[in-house]
């Protein structure tokens, strides 16, 4: 069944939007400040299923500073009472919502219809404002399809998607981003068609959605895109995670795949779990075995890089990433003996 679309000729007013976006922007969102205060220094989110992780640090989950956040924007304050009473009536009724990985918080403007929200398939008839040039998003009135298409591979595209699969039909809302001082961003979800969760979907049909992510994930790396690869490969472990164990072998190099950009993400502690899944799999995988290591090394977990490091060049001696790795960490291994060792004489002189 599909949601009804909206006649061309019966479309919203943008300008309008656009006018009353640019005249209030402080109105209708003006915890900025104090969301950009709290979200400094946040524990960083699992990437490997939740594009999320997106890899960008600022985009992370810091669940006690977010509820403040949306206490804060609830409003109990003289202030709140008086910016709401000057609002026009059609923003009068709002509320708040925040994302489960933390990566932005959602006002709601004006309430959706039903209960029904966009799925895998969906298209989407979307209005979208206020959206920084260079993000990849078309501004004003377009049409984006859930799960499909180039538009979810920037940070941008993910965070759109992630919204609007927490809308009704006829909702608008503005988005906060972590970091972002300037005027939330706005979004409006018009209509859309009806799609379906992913246990929905038939087995053939995960796995061959999985193989489109992950081969669009190798085009990005090769490209040197590894956050968008990273978005790519996790989408694809999330189809095929629901499948019953032990699931496709796919699923091991997709783990490899999002471990090496994990390392280029500067992500050593997920870069070492992931490999972990891989090795559970395989335990002679050597490229997980050396990405371990390396990781292991940047976590200053010396013994533990040796050992895999050595794992390596017991099957491949002529490995030389691996005979560089290890070269390096016995130096750092031997600095950290000599610190240790300064440190004791200090201690009994």
């Amino acid at each position: 069944m599909e949601t009804p679309s909206v006649n061309p000729t019966g479309e919203k007013d943008t300008s309008q939007l656009k006018q009353q976006w640019e005249r209030n922007p402080q109105e209708n969102f003006d915890s900025t400040t104090e969301f950009r205060q709290q979200t400094q220094n946040l524990p960083t989110e699992t990437l490997e299923l939740k594009m999320s992780s997106d890899p960008a640090s600022q985009f992370i989950e810091n669940s006690q500073g977010t509820e403040k956040l949306v206490t804060r924007l609830e409003g109990d304050s003289d202030k709140s009472h008086e910016s709401t009473r000057e609002m026009p009536e059609f923003l009068q009724a709002s509320d708040v919502w925040y994302c489960p990985d933390g990566s932005f918080i959602k006002k709601i403007i004006i309430r959706g219809q039903g209960l029904d929200k966009p799925k895998l398939g969906s298209r989407c008839r979307v209005l979208i404002l206020g959206f920084p040039l260079g993000s990849g998003l078309p501004e004003g009135w377009t049409e984006l399809t859930v799960g499909v298409g180039p538009w979810r591979e920037k940070i941008w595209g993910e965070l759109i998607e992630k919204c609007l699969e927490s809308m009704c039909q006829g909702e608008e809302a503005e988005l906060q981003l972590p970091g972002h001082s300037g005027p939330p961003f706005r979004l409006t979800l018009d209509s859309f068609t009806q799609g379906r969760d992913s246990w929905e979907l038939e087995t053939s049909e995960k796995e061959a959605l999985a193989k489109e992510e992950h081969a669009r994930g190798s085009e990005l790396f090769r490209a040197g895109n590894p956050e968008g690869a990273a978005r790519c490969y996790g989408r694809a472990l999330r189809l095929l995670l629901t499948l019953p164990p032990p699931g496709p072998p796919e699923r091991t190099a997709l783990h490899a795949n999002l471990a090496a950009c994990q390392l280029l993400l500067g992500q050593p502690q997920l870069a070492a779990q992931s490999c972990d899944r891989v090795l559970e799999r395989d335990p002679g995988h050597l490229k997980a075995l050396y990405r371990r290591g390396v990781a292991q090394a940047a976590l200053g977990n010396l013994e533990k890089a040796t050992a895999d490091l050595k794992k390596v060049l017991a099957v491949d001696p002529k490995n030389r990433a691996a005979q560089e790795e290890l070269g390096k960490v016995v130096i750092q291994g031997k600095k950290q003996d000599a610190g240790l060792a300064q440190g004791l004489r200090k201690m009994f002189v």
